[in-house]
């Protein structure tokens, strides 16, 4: 048996489209992140003009939270906070930007209406 020494190579590869900005719904902005909130909002005004709705937070880690004006038009912007500040805003450290999706279905059970 002749075993050869030459090297092997094993690849995993994909690749998608990527849209800007990197995030579609929320982005919440530490308080000490790198990126500053005039910043961010000059950069998101640049890519999605009108698109995003800067929202200053009273939170020890969080400082202001960038939402999706499409959101806004299904919920009002303190319920999404008061969502935030629950679920989300615990494991948010001071330093970063995290991403969050945040889908918002609408149903309606049991409508009645005279004609």
């Amino acid at each position: 048996m002749n075993k050869s020494n030459s090297a092997k190579y094993s690849i995993n590869l994909s690749f998608e489209e990527i849209k800007l900005p990197p995030f579609q719904d929320i982005l919440i902005l530490g308080k000490n992140s790198q990126h500053g909130k005039l910043g961010m909002l000059k950069s998101f005004e640049l890519l999605v003009p009108n698109g995003f709705e800067i929202i200053e937070v009273n939170h020890k880690n969080v400082e202001a939270v960038f939402v999706n004006k499409r959101i806004l038009t299904k919920m009002p912007q303190e319920k999404i906070i008061v969502i935030l500040e629950d679920k989300v805003f615990p494991f948010v450290s001071d330093s970063e930007l995290l991403k969050v999706d945040f889908r918002v279905a609408i149903s309606y059970s049991n409508i009645e209406q005279e004609l």
